[in-house]
């Protein structure tokens, strides 16, 4: 002590010279240095005798007191290096080294000294200058990078911290705690790790929170490499005691290398945390997650994370309802958001996260979509699942088509729905909104689809799109629209219009903002249907007249600009565009606005009134020149007021008007009978009234026909015409239209006004063909086909107007007018059957019937007739319409009528014959009037009782009148084509090919002004009429049955009565099917055993299935649908009256599908079919069928085998595969299964293993001809031939290999041997002349092919032993290729 007392003196004495000399220096060489002259004067340590000053000293630090930092004279890897050799040196070494942290712990008692110790050195500036580097350590980190000082002041250090864990933060901001640890960051070198790991690990769990957590973030930079296992399992077992260093604990795990195992169970931890941590702690915690999956676990791991975290719950209701009001207020936010904003920050952070995972690791983005697409139910699906899909898709280009089947499942099999898509962008849309791209780009992919359900989902993200994201993105949303609708593709435009719509209702404002790109489409008129047209054109109306605004005034002026322009146009088909667009247009300026609550428009100003009546005037006098233009604005003005939205002033302009012109150019003076040059005479038929020669009416149809038809041809005109404007008879029935419209709106749907025009006859003359159809002209037989067809169109749309009218009377009258009209196209389709070019007048005035005919080819119709080639195709002469409307692509190809010079060899070859040939109406569908919706109340009919009065309006009769089969079949033909055109989605209606697009929307018209909702329901309504026919049907064939006792073809199954009620059957169904029907499972599960035909039969499974979807028990009635599939499959079908087979493929193809989907074991129906029914075929005779599966023949082997093949690859692709921690029972039920598909594969195989061995022996005799052909080009040395011979050669040779290698690997060796082939010329004689090398039948397979074709084959047989049996036929097949 007295030493070292001494040598303290001794520093203290001689520190005041040194003092004088340092600031001296310091002065002289920095006289503008951070710290003022005065402040340096004061802040040197006083001299003392301590080792530890002094040595620092010696080494080039010199000690500062107050503020002043330390300064370093020197490097500081000198400092050190100086230090350690002084201290290494020192003749009292090791004993120097307690004495130098003695005198540290001395100097740092004092805490600013302490906190000098801990900041960084300032350095001098030569020094500065010479490092090129700012940067120096403090005191206590340069010992710390002294090995033989490291483990004490590490001690020292540890020892002092605790005095400061409890204390405040300094006024400067400076934590003393947290400046002790970060001094052991970033250490070159840790002498004892071990120790220093224990000592922090203690020092963490003293610790209060907030300096806790600073600790445990500090670990990565402070333990070594070799502590970070020991390091990793105390942090995991401080988790399981603190969940409030979470997220400080976790960020650590993610940078230290730790056990996979250990990992793993800290991952397991936190899993089961995930739906109690606060989102705040949500980001880190989901990174260190996805950070520690490894490719073997990383599926496991995300179907947890997935379970466990669902963020809608995140996210509070206060937070989602202030979000939503935000939507509605354009993105303002609200005052009290704070919270709000703190909670979605938390959630676009967590994303941030996730996206960056899925980006930058194929493994987890893979797992991702593999784990969402493994769950099975749409009700285990979230919110996230969607986000998800979305936000990959976005990220990972590579994933795209995946992803996008996978969404198409998911929506196919209503997992992924409306609520669900719709709740995604509720909750999420600030974090949709950056993909918003991507999220286009996939509906524009889903809007290609030809699924409907799919086509719904990618319109359902539009409108989303267009309704949460901001200004820009909603004018992209429209943009693409806008290209669907350019397309020129039908259903996409269709929906992308549809989506405007939608848009336009619900966003009006929004809308008005991009009217300028919606304008533009008007370029691409000429492609768009006649429906497409109207919604364009109700679009940019209500843009532009829905609401008085300064921004909608230069689309007024456009679209008028527009519709005057195509209503003035020469070019027809604009013209009648024009009438479509101003129609449309003037429904919205004039819609009955009495009960909107826009205020400032209740009602119509007559100032708009005039502007209406002008436009429509203008439509009028445009069209009034052409009959088929006035037609189509008489239908289009009756549209509009059907709709029921025209303001009174303007119903009332027009109800002036119609009445007396329709008087005017068609009803006549029943006594007035018409005189003129007729080709037949006049008469006046189906009146319903007896009329005396002094009163009544009439449509005066025959001779405005006759008229108009002498105006074509350039004729006279009758006197009583002559004086009058010629009107034309197209225009009759959709005037009526107009007319009746009119009066029932105007008068709450009484017609007594109008009652005249149902019973009121027609001037016609006699119809019924009789002999003279012979000898007819042409001319007349057109004529008289053309007055049928406007009668009938003139009764349809009678049948139209008055079919809701409440009176008996009436509804006699209206049974009695669908009753003349089945009676009329029976006797039309005997003129149809004579005149095979004719073309009737328009019924449907649509731009899409401009070129419409009745037949798309009647000279390949012709062509197959000359051959005798009817194939059945014959009707009974009151069935008025196909059977069905499935095989109308069929008839339109082959029941066309023959040419004039074919009818005479046809009446030749079948003269004789009872039936004669006739044509389908079906073909002529675009030339009838549409039935409304309406009409189909006459379903409700049974009996109707008609009085019939004398002249004295007394009851003289009554009559009973009754809903027939015919009148049956009639209506239920109409309504299933009607539910199949507007509740079948439109891309799952093939179009054939060659036909127009639009072509089977002709007729449809009226029908597509509604919404599929409205017709469903109007459906809905003649559900009971319905079934109640479908029971009535179910007893007739029941009775039949019973009375042929279970015979197929049993007396009246041919008759012209059980055809008529089977197709009523199917049509029933069929529009069930359509309908979605509301009836129970059981109940039509019950009319399975009065099933006429196989049609019936697939329609009432489809309808079932159907059913399945909305049944409480789904399995078992899948069982059901199964075990009747089966049973249809077992049953034995009638031939029907137009079929070539009972069983058409495709359905046979859909029948089967549907078996084997349904059952529980698709292995063993498979197995059975294969097993028991494939033998029983080929056991049984050539035309008969397997006895279990009577549906089974020769014809349909091919869909049988096709079908089970798709449906076992199916089965096998959708086995799970196993894992290690299966229990041994699933092992053995999997290899169990497996077992069985290989089995069923094996059968399957063998089954056609006979086939493919006749297929190459049929093949090998058509190699024969080539090998005849070489020898020909040798012979007649044709070097155009000769030329090609060695490439034939080659290729014959590597048949022959390809060929044996195939029966080898399929066990069918024995089935190829080697010969050599005799050269031969074209006809068959041998050529003996040939002086080519010989080569034998003993070479191997894959040399022989060569050298055979080489040989003379002199000495070895030909190779016709082909007959001796299959086997030596392939060989031989195989033989003769290598030659």
């Amino acid at each position: 002590m007295c030493d070292v007392g001494h040598a303290h003196s001794l520093l203290a004495s001689g520190s005041t010279s040194l003092r004088g000399v340092t600031i001296t220096e310091e002065a002289r060489k920095q006289p503008l240095s951070k710290k003022t002259k005065k402040s340096r004067v004061h802040s040197e340590v006083e001299e003392n005798d301590s080792v530890f000053v002094k040595l620092l000293k010696t080494s080039g630090i010199i000690l500062k007191t107050g503020e002043s930092q330390h300064q370093l004279a020197v490097d500081q890897i000198i400092f050190q290096k100086k230090l350690f050799q002084t201290l290494k040196k020192h003749p009292s070494y090791p004993k120097i080294i307690e004495e130098f942290i003695s005198g540290l712990e001395s100097y740092i008692e004092d805490q600013d000294s302490f906190r000098n110790c801990l900041v960084s050195c300032e350095r001098l500036q030569d020094e500065e200058a010479s490092m090129g580097t700012s940067y120096s350590k403090s005191l206590i980190k340069l010992l710390l990078g002294i090995d033989i000082l490291q483990p004490a002041i590490i001690k020292t250090l540890f020892e002092k911290l605790p005095e400061f864990l409890f204390e405040k933060v300094n006024t400067d901001g400076i934590s003393m705690p947290r400046l002790i640890i970060s001094q052991l960051k970033w250490l070159d070198r840790v002498v004892d790790g071990k120790d220093l790991t224990t000592k922090i690990m203690q020092l963490i769990s003293i610790a209060p929170v907030y300096l806790q957590h600073d600790f445990i973030t500090s670990l990565p930079e402070i333990v070594g490499d070799s502590q970070h296992a020991d390091v990793g399992k105390e942090l995991s077992d401080l988790l399981t005691e603190n969940t409030s260093l979470t997220v400080p604990i976790l960020d650590v795990l993610s940078s230290l290398r730790l056990d996979p195992k250990l990992v793993s169970e800290v991952r397991q931890l936190v899993m089961g945390k995930l739906s109690s941590v606060r989102l705040d702690d949500l980001p880190v915690i989901i990174k260190f997650i996805l950070h520690s999956v490894t490719t073997t676990d990383a599926l496991e791991v995300i179907s947890e994370l997935r379970e466990q975290l669902d963020l809608q719950h995140c996210v509070l209701p206060s937070q989602l309802q202030t979000s939503q009001s935000r939507l509605k207020s354009k993105g303002r936010r609200s005052s009290s958001g704070n919270q709000e904003n703190s909670g979605q920050d938390c959630v676009i952070l967590l994303f941030d996260v996730i996206k960056s995972a899925v980006r930058y690791e194929k493994t987890i983005s893979e797992a991702w979509i593999k784990a969402i697409e493994s769950t099975p139910s749409g009700s285990e699906h979230k919110i996230f699942d969607l986000t998800m899909l979305l936000i990959i898709y976005s990220t990972n280009t590579q994933t795209k088509k995946y992803i996008e089947r996978v969404l198409r499942n998911k929506i196919r099999s209503g997992c992924f729905q409306e609520q669900l898509l719709q709740s995604t962008f509720y909750v999420h849309y600030l974090v949709l909104k950056d993909v918003c791209p991507s999220i286009l780009s996939l509906a524009q992919s889903f809007l290609h689809s030809l699924d409907q359900s799919i086509i719904l989902f990618g319109s359902l993200l539009y409108k989303y799109a267009f309704k949460f994201f901001d200004t820009y993105c909603q004018q992209e949303v429209v943009g693409a629209l806008v290209t669907h609708i350019c397309s020129g593709n039908e259903a996409e435009v269709d929906t992308a219009l549809d989506i405007l719509l939608d848009l336009v209702v619900v966003n009006l404002s929004a809308m008005r903002l991009n009217a300028v790109f919606v304008k533009g489409i008007l370029d691409y008129l000429e492609n768009m249907s006649p429906q497409q047209i109207r919604k364009l054109f109700y679009i940019l109306s209500t843009l532009a007249f829905s609401k008085q605004h300064e921004a909608s005034s230069h689309i007024q002026d456009d679209m008028h600009l527009v519709i005057r322009k195509q209503l003035s146009s020469t070019i027809f088909k604009y013209k009648l565009i024009g009438i479509i667009g101003a129609v449309t247009m003037a429904g919205i300026m004039a819609a009955d606005r009495s009960s909107s609550l826009t205020q400032g428009r209740a009602a119509l100003s007559s100032e708009q009134c005039t502007q209406v009546t002008s436009l429509l005037q203008l439509v009028h006098s445009c069209s009034k020149q052409s009959p088929w233009a006035s037609a189509l604005y008489y239908d289009e003005f009756a549209n509009l007021i059907q709709g029921g939205k025209l303001a009174p002033k303007a119903l009332e302009w027009a109800g002036q008007t119609i009445f007396n012109d329709f008087q005017d150019a068609f009803v006549v003076d029943f006594c007035a009978v018409p005189e003129g040059d007729y080709p037949f005479p006049v008469k006046a038929l189906y009146g319903l009234e007896e009329y005396s020669s002094h009163d009544g009416i009439a449509i005066n149809l025959l001779p405005l026909l006759f008229s108009e038809d002498f105006a074509k041809d350039g004729g006279r005109m009758t006197s009583q015409e002559s004086d009058q404007k010629l009107v034309s008879p197209l225009c009759l029935a959709p005037y009526f239209r107009l007319l009746r419209l009119c009066v029932e709106r105007q008068h709450n749907g009484n017609l007594e006004e109008i009652d005249g025009l149902l019973d009121c006859p027609v001037f016609l003359t006699d119809l019924e063909p009789g002999e003279r159809l012979e000898s007819m002209s042409v001319k007349e037989h057109s004529f008289l086909c053309s007055l049928i067809f406007l009668t009938l169109n003139w009764f349809r749309e009678v049948v139209n107007g008055f079919c809701q009218q409440k009176s008996p009377e009436m509804k006699g009258k209206v049974l009695t007018r669908l009753k003349h009209i089945v009676e009329l196209q029976r006797i039309l389709e005997k003129y149809l059957a004579d005149i095979p070019d004719y073309v009737p007048p328009p019924a449907n005035f649509d731009l899409e019937t401009l070129d419409i005919t009745p037949h798309t080819s009647t000279a390949v119709s012709a062509k197959i007739r000359k051959q005798g080639n009817i194939g059945g195709r014959k009707r009974k002469a009151d069935d008025s319409k196909t059977s069905s409307s499935d095989t109308l692509s069929k008839e339109d190809s082959s029941e066309c009528d023959p040419t004039s010079s074919d009818r005479s060899q046809l009446e030749k070859d079948f003269k004789g014959k009872e039936e004669k040939m006739s044509v389908s109406l079906q073909n002529y569908r675009a030339f009838f009037r549409e039935l409304d919706i309406e009409v189909f109340s006459i379903l409700h009919c049974g009996l109707v009782t008609k009085c019939i009065l004398d002249t004295e309006m007394h009851t003289e009769a009554t009559e009973v009148v009754q809903l027939q089969p015919p009148e049956l079949l009639f209506l239920l033909e109409d309504l299933s084509q009607k539910v199949e055109n507007m509740l079948t989605p439109s891309v799952a209606r093939r179009v054939p090919f060659l036909k127009s697009k639009g072509s089977r929307n002709i007729g449809f018209s009226h029908l597509h002004q509604r919404s599929a909702q409205e017709i469903a329901h109007s459906i809905v309504r003649l559900l009971t009429p319905m079934c109640n026919h479908l029971e009535n049907i179910h007893n007739y064939f029941q009775c039949l049955a019973a009375e042929n006792q279970g015979v197929v073809d049993g007396p009246g199954v041919k008759g012209q009565e059980y055809h008529i009620m089977s197709s009523c059957y199917q049509r029933l169904l069929q529009t069930f099917h359509g309908l979605f029907a509301c009836q129970s499972f059981h109940y039509l599960q019950n009319f399975r055993h009065s099933i006429p035909s196989f049609h019936c039969a697939l329609y009432l499974i489809r309808l079932l299935m159907v059913l399945l979807e909305k049944s409480t028990a789904p399995t078992q009635n899948k069982e059901k649908i199964a075990s009747l599939a089966r049973q249809f499959l077992c049953r034995v079908w009638p031939r029907g009256e137009k079929e070539n087979s009972n069983i058409p493929n495709d359905q046979l193809h859909v029948l089967l599908s549907i078996y084997l989907e349904h059952t529980d074991s698709v292995l063993k129906a498979i197995e059975e079919i294969a097993g028991v029914g494939v033998p029983e075929l080929i056991n049984s005779p050539k035309d008969a069928s397997s006895s279990t599966f009577p549906t089974l023949t020769r014809h349909t082997f091919v869909i049988f085998f096709r079908v089970m093949m798709a449906e076992l690859e199916k089965t096998v692709k959708g086995l799970q595969a196993g894992t290690a921690a299966d229990s041994q029972q699933i092992h053995e039920e999997k290899l169990l299964y497996w077992n069985m598909a290989v089995r069923d594969f094996s059968i399957l195989i063998n089954l056609i293993k006979e086939d493919v061995l006749s297929l190459l022996e049929t093949f090998q005799l058509n190699t024969r001809l080539l090998h005849h052909l070489c020898g020909h080009s040798k012979i007649h040395q044709d070097t155009k031939l000769t030329k090609h011979v060695p490439l034939l050669k080659k290729t014959l040779e590597l048949l022959v290999c390809r060929v044996k290698a195939m029966l080898v690997l399929n066990n069918c060796r024995e089935a190829f041997w080697l010969g050599n082939l005799k050269n031969r010329d074209l006809q068959g004689e041998e050529i003996i002349s040939q002086n080519s090398q010989e080569s034998t039948a003993d070479e191997s397979g894959d040399d022989a092919s060569s050298q055979v074709s080489k040989s003379k084959a002199t000495e070895d047989g030909e190779d016709d032993e082909a007959s001796d049996g299959e086997k030596e036929q392939d060989s031989d097949e195989s033989d003769d290729d290598s030659d």
